[in-house]
């Protein structure tokens, strides 16, 4: 299935910008974020743009590209049991 794809390859990578997700599976980037957009809502990836100003200026860059989508982990169980730790200290 395409969305257990879609996961693997951007916990992989930690991040990628749609242009290279839609050239990885050679899908179009509008089905692509779809499937990451039900990623989203259900908390598990996260989008950013490149930069603020990235595009405002030249206008050469498109926005499949400065789209960045990354894979939000939840904390391990070792890294919640530690930080409740150091919080009784």
């Amino acid at each position: 299935m395409i969305l257990r794809e879609i996961r693997a390859y951007l916990r992989r990578r930690g991040s990628a910008s749609l242009a290279d997700i839609a050239l990885h599976f050679d899908s179009e980037p509008e089905a692509l974020r779809g499937m990451l957009e039900l990623w989203m809502r259900k908390g598990k990836v996260r989008r950013q743009m490149a930069t603020a100003s990235c595009g405002s200026s030249c206008n050469r860059c498109q926005t499949i590209e400065m789209e960045i989508y990354s894979w939000a982990d939840p904390p391990s169980d070792s890294a919640s049991v530690l930080s409740s730790r150091c919080s009784r200290a």
